[in-house]
């Protein structure tokens, strides 16, 4: 059984599950993974709370997915996902007082990008917190992927497209997509990671192309990947 640590925002957690459904290959509802999603809306911003750096504030977040971890250990998972990317700051902090693995988000992204992008520039689009840790920079500078930051101006409009449109319900701004997607190639970008998981919500809505790979996708992916070799589930394709 899968353990979801979820609500960071609720829209991704719902397009998360939404992807394991999908790509299972699964004829009747027994056919499915067996999974819960405990969506923890109410968790503190992790990017507020990382760029506060408060270490109360930090230690106090830590704790929460931490008890979540332990929750859903305890609760006969065997592995666990969580579906933003900035909280993996955190889950860095905890994963080895857990026995169950983490199916790490932005490891298995590395590892993907690695593959095709080995060398070359690859941009990162993220909240400020997720920059500000450098989850992605490190991890693709480990596989030899050469991580590009958007300048100030591009960021102020990718965190508004999280914050200003997602995260407040409303559909994604194409228009600005536009500006961000023109700066990111004229970098010299090969391709760009979705390193927010309501960018994953944005992919969806404005039909981004194969330039964007999307962490929360690989995830998925990974997921099944693990059941599948437990005999637990089938994988489509």
């Amino acid at each position: 059984m899968l353990g979801i640590i979820g609500g960071m925002g609720p829209g991704a957690s719902a397009l998360f599950y939404d992807m394991i459904r999908s790509k299972t290959d699964a004829s009747c509802d027994q056919e499915n993974l067996d999974l819960i999603l405990l969506s923890h809306a109410s968790m503190p911003d992790r990017t507020e709370v990382i760029l506060s750096k408060d270490e109360t504030r930090i230690k106090a977040l830590r704790e929460k997915l931490l008890e979540d971890a332990i929750f859903l250990q305890n609760a006969g998972c065997t592995a666990i996902a969580v579906t933003c990317n900035t909280a993996h700051c955190f889950v860095n902090m905890i994963e080895h007082e857990v026995e169950i693995p983490f199916i790490h988000m932005i490891r298995e992204t590395a590892e993907v990008m690695a593959s095709e992008f080995s060398g070359k520039r690859v941009a990162i689009l993220a909240t400020d917190g997720t920059i500000e840790t450098k989850l992605y920079q490190d991890e693709l500078s480990k596989q030899g992927v050469i991580a590009i930051i958007p300048s100030e101006e591009i960021q102020t409009l990718i965190m508004n497209e999280i914050y200003g449109y997602i995260k407040s319900g409303k559909p994604a701004d194409e228009k600005t997509w536009m500006k961000i997607e023109e700066y990111i190639k004229a970098q010299g970008c090969e391709a760009a990671v979705l390193a927010c998981t309501e960018l994953s919500v944005v992919r969806r809505e404005l039909s981004l192309g194969s330039f964007y790979f999307d962490p929360m996708e690989i995830m998925a992916e990974r997921c099944l990947d693990f059941y599948a070799k437990r005999g637990e589930v089938k994988k489509r394709g």
